[in-house]
């Protein structure tokens, strides 16, 4: 939707212009997965999908807003901040979270839209977080400050939506540069923007496959992680190199194999993060293919997080001659691919692996060519 569209159902709604517009953008993590709630690093990048906000402050303390997707009104007061359900429980968290920080805040009437596919592993929860928390800089004039603002969207879906994600997807909607990737550091929080290579563009491709109940799979892997950091008398499986990994290995196995599977993930993850920033550098777009799909095998043999429909979607990815590599990307267990794809050859690639995962899968598959996109901004 562009901006005049949606500052126009602002002033169908409350009959008056909207003094702001802001928007945040989802994310597709390139490379390192698992790697967050291990210290490790990640190197996600800001997609040109986002959440878009138009609002007015208002003189009180009352919050007014429509969702334009899901055509629904909600309204609270920042006085009186109460859980609920749906969607306006991630705004209400970010209120919640800025007052607790010391932000005093102001109301504000506002419409909301966006274009993240919801449950994809596009990270829309983020965007709707910090689109919230760009709104509440805009109508309340304090100064947008990136990593703070990445911290407390963090906090507001972990204690207030009760969804126990680490820091990347609120960082890389918070922190991300137009044209770059954001290589970011999880234990500092440290981060660097780095350069998309040219003539390649990244193709995020949906397997129809949503990942449902996963939590339980997900706990045991992180406590299967911490099992073998303390093993391996570590804080955190990013202090291990793979050289220390295989001699550890080599002189004793008295560690339970699966964490040690595992571990080998992780570390080796890590590693492959810091090697594709370097050839994101370079320029060597071969050899960055070549680590996307060393990191799809390890996340399907070691980490065992992918399904059948991840699997048959990178192999259908992989056998374009215009790919340069493919891996799943998010949580795992359903959701999306990520592919590095040569740029003239970018729509022949998406009808072909469309077709070929449509015939092997029965399942459709959508497909989303993306561009890097700026972090959460005001737009006017």
């Amino acid at each position: 939707m562009d901006v005049q569209t949606l500052k126009q159902f602002f002033s169908t709604h409350f009959n008056a212009e909207p003094a702001f517009v802001v928007r945040a953008p989802g994310r597709v993590n390139l490379i390192g997965e698992h790697t967050d709630y291990n210290d490790g690093f990640v190197l996600p990048m800001a997609i040109d999908r986002a959440v878009w906000i138009a609002l007015s402050p208002r003189a009180d303390s009352k919050i007014r807003i429509r969702s334009l997707d899901l055509e629904v009104d909600s309204a609270f007061d920042l006085n009186s901040l109460t859980k609920g359900e749906g969607w306006v429980e991630y705004i209400k968290g970010v209120a919640y979270q800025l007052q607790n920080a010391g932000y005093e805040l102001n109301g504000f009437d506002a419409v909301m839209t966006g274009d993240v596919p919801r449950g994809a592993g596009l990270s829309s929860s983020a965007a709707v977080e910090l689109a919230t928390a760009r709104a509440f800089a805009a109508a309340s004039g304090f100064a947008w400050n990136a990593s703070k603002m990445a911290k407390i969207a963090q906090m507001a879906e972990n204690s207030w939506v009760g969804v126990n994600c680490g820091i990347m997807d609120q960082m890389a909607s918070a922190a991300s540069r137009k044209g770059n990737a954001l290589f970011l550091d999880c234990r500092s929080l440290e981060y660097q923007h780095v350069p998309l290579p040219k003539g390649v563009v990244i193709v995020i491709l949906d397997t129809s496959t949503r990942r449902g109940l996963v939590d339980s799979a997900y706990n045991e892997r992180r406590n299967q992680c911490e099992e073998a950091a303390r093993w391996f008398g570590v804080k955190a499986l990013r202090d291990v190199s793979v050289d220390e990994f295989e001699r550890k290995i080599k002189a004793e196995i008295t560690i339970d194999q699966i964490a040690l599977k595992r571990a080998r993930h992780v570390i080796t993850e890590n590693a492959r993060v810091l090697e594709a920033v370097n050839i994101m550098r370079s320029g060597d777009v071969k050899r960055l293919g070549e680590i996307f799909n060393a990191s799809h095998d390890s996340l399907r043999d070691d980490f065992e997080v992918t399904n059948e429909a991840l699997n048959i979607m990178v192999e259908s990815a992989r056998e374009q001659k215009s790919c340069y590599g493919a891996r799943m990307t998010g949580a795992g267990f359903g959701g999306c691919a990520v592919a590095l794809v040569r740029e003239e050859n970018v729509q022949e690639f998406e009808n072909a692996v469309s077709a070929v995962y449509r015939q092997r899968s029965g399942l459709e598959a959508n497909a989303y060519i993306c561009k890097a996109s700026e972090g959460a901004s005001l737009v006017e």
